[in-house]
């Protein structure tokens, strides 16, 4: 099959219905609260309720194609052009229902009329609005279906081929709709302030399976075609797909593992405390309120240790250590299932409310399962790699992209925020208040005026002369972290500085020391305190008696091919290349690209792998390392 695909120019500045986006540099007004300046749609005319999707995985192309249904709520009656967001999309016909009944594509027989429509000027960071004309009618809901393909270079699809998976047999394809990307496989409004149900079928080949964030039947055959339903209202962001040779084990009533058959029951070994897990987050949180909580492991070229979905959360494989040391991965995306799903925020201003929760959340379910040392040590460790950065929480990204910029480091402080406010009115009094929030805007997205409002009557008003008003403007809008913050400590890293002074002073030689229960984190901190410079043969005895460059530990292994470069430990320069060629977490090799630099030799070396490695990564991880390794060319183009 040939697909003609249309691209629209790039424009500098420009303005559209339902936007204020202007181009980074300009001198902007003051923010306008509840407007998404990353979308184009016109909101406040037209919202979409329900998306219905019909659409074939095409492997072969690299591309989706199909149709996508909406129905909208006309809240204009006036209004006669409806705009939606897409990024890269080859539209190939718009047209109407004359009548509102859901099942749009379900019904053959249904007569559609066609619509006039245009894609108008191109941005590089919100791509193209696609602007529908209708006529001014009194009815309440239309019925708009869109004929499209989308782009093989699209920014939120991953195509892997059978070779970069683990089982080798099968290609694989998922999404990252977060935060401005589900516009690159769905025409709709991509924004997080609209909620809406939605369904799907999904065409396949036969010897693959589909998952989605919405109901999964885990027993389901394989037979090229998945249907989904998705019936709460959830923001575009949260819309996922996952496709490829996955199999499923369960692990609770209400738990399990998707992943490639060579992964499979090292998942299902590693995350088997899951199910305990939901149960204890619905004692701490409130009723979890979607259907199944099956995590999927996707890839090595996952970029993020994980991504949270309503129903099936997509986890990166890194966090398969063998002694669950990194269940905190599974942890977070379950905190997300209230923190950003259940409740989202209403622009990508207001995801530090999401980010912060969810820390916290996590955090407090960790020291349930595992105790508050782990909890204390994790906490610890978090916070000496996210290292909040000087800016307020409810940051300005006008002119920015949501998806480059990623916000972890707002979320840090965000994280200390609400641990701040736990302190102050006590664990009782907190979780009172946090239980109320989730309820009370569950399956809405809130502004962070809309969250400070709640705050203030259902938690500061309560408590008077416990927390002012200022000292909590001093946390969403000043510049860096109060002085009063109560920062992480723990005492579990002091017996690892002693070891390795010990070790580094000649007292002790590498096998003596007690590392015998170490776990994933306390080895990342034995490595992180390293000096900058050792010699050939401390790094041999280490590599010798821990054998850190066969470790496949991707954390542990990251951390030891950081020392491998800066000290030209050539025994680990096999190794290194292979992890590049083979790992997308950008965490974890952004790094090393970083440190290879700095070398001429190193450099060098930088840019042959990359050159065999850029295809396997994820879009946003090659936009990263781009300026890194070729600083003089233009970074995030395609090759």
């Amino acid at each position: 099959m040939i697909y003609t695909l249309r691209f629209g120019a790039a424009a500098w500045v420009f303005v559209c219905a339902g936007s204020a986006f202007a181009a980074a540099g300009a001198d902007l007004a003051p923010i306008q609260t509840g407007l998404d300046y990353h979308s184009f749609a016109n909101v406040e005319q037209f919202r979409v309720t329900h998306v219905e999707l019909n659409l074939r995985v095409d492997f072969v192309n690299k591309v989706l194609f199909g149709e996508a249904a909406l129905e909208i709520k006309r809240l204009d009656p006036r209004a006669t052009e409806l705009v939606l967001d897409t990024r890269d999309l080859d539209i190939r016909d718009v047209s109407e229902k004359p009548t509102n009944v859901l099942g749009a594509l379900s019904k053959s027989e249904t007569t559609w009329v066609s619509r006039p429509f245009h894609l108008d000027k191109s941005d590089p960071i919100l791509g193209s609005p696609l602007v529908i004309e209708l006529p001014p009618l009194k009815k309440s809901t239309e019925i708009i279906k869109i004929e499209y393909v989308t782009s093989p270079s699209s920014p939120a699809l991953q195509w892997l081929t059978d070779k970069q998976t683990a089982g080798r047999h099968h290609a694989f394809m998922y999404t990252m709709s977060s935060p401005i990307g589900a516009r690159s496989w769905i025409p709709l409004q991509d924004t997080p302030q609209v909620r809406a149900t939605y369904s799907a079928v999904i065409h396949t080949d036969s010897d693959v399976v589909a998952v989605m964030s919405a109901k999964n039947d885990p027993k389901v055959k394989h037979n090229g075609q998945y249907s989904f339903v998705m019936s709460d209202a959830i923001p575009s962001n949260l819309i996922s797909l996952a496709v490829g040779d996955l199999r499923f084990k369960e692990t609770g009533p209400r738990t399990g593992v998707y992943a490639e058959k060579p992964l499979l029951a090292d998942a299902a070994k590693e995350f088997a405390d899951t199910a305990a897990m939901l149960q204890a987050a619905e004692k701490l949180f409130g009723p979890y309120r979607w259907d199944r909580f099956d995590v999927v492991v996707l890839p090595r070229s996952f970029p993020d240790a994980d991504s949270g979905y309503p129903n099936a959360p997509f986890i990166s494989p890194s966090a398969l250590t063998g002694d669950r040391s990194l269940e905190s991965v599974v942890v977070h995306a379950l905190a997300q299932s209230w923190a950003g799903e259940l409740v989202s925020g209403s622009t990508w201003r207001d995801a530090w409310i999401n980010q912060g929760f969810a820390i916290y959340m996590q955090d407090r379910l960790v020291q349930v399962m595992y105790g508050e040392p782990r909890a204390a040590a994790e906490r610890a460790m978090a916070w000496r790699t996210r290292k909040a950065p000087d800016q307020a929480l409810a940051v300005d990204l006008r002119g920015k992209d949501p998806g480059v910029l990623a916000q972890e480091s707002a979320g840090a402080k965000a994280g200390l925020f609400f641990e701040y406010l736990d302190a102050k009115f006590g664990r009782a009094r907190f979780d009172e208040f946090m239980r109320g929030y989730f309820d009370h805007f569950a399956l809405r997205s809130v502004t962070t005026e809309q969250f400070l409002a709640y705050l203030k009557d259902n938690l500061l008003d309560r408590s008077p002369n416990t927390v002012t008003g200022q000292e909590i403007s001093a946390w969403v809008t000043g510049s860096g972290v109060p002085t009063d913050a109560i920062l992480p400590a723990s005492d579990a890293y002091a017996p690892i500085d002693a070891a390795r002074a010990e070790w580094l002073s000649g007292k002790l030689p590498a096998k003596k020391l007690a590392t015998k229960n170490w776990v994933t984190q306390q080895w990342l901190y034995f490595l992180a305190g390293m000096p900058p410079s050792l010699r050939k043969d401390q790094l041999g005895e280490l590599d010798q008696t821990f054998d850190f460059t066969r470790s496949t530990n991707d954390e542990v292994c990251s951390g030891w091919l950081l020392l491998v470069i800066r000290n030209t430990y050539q025994p680990g320069y096999p190794r290194l290349e292979q992890f590049l060629e083979t790992t997308g977490r950008e965490t974890l090799i952004v790094p090393l690209y970083v440190e290879l630099v700095k070398t001429p030799a190193g450099a060098t070396l930088a840019k042959r792998v990359y050159a065999l490695s850029r295809p396997l990564y994820f879009s946003r991880t090659a936009a990263a390392i781009d300026p890194i390794v070729n600083p003089a060319s233009e970074s995030g183009d395609d090759e």
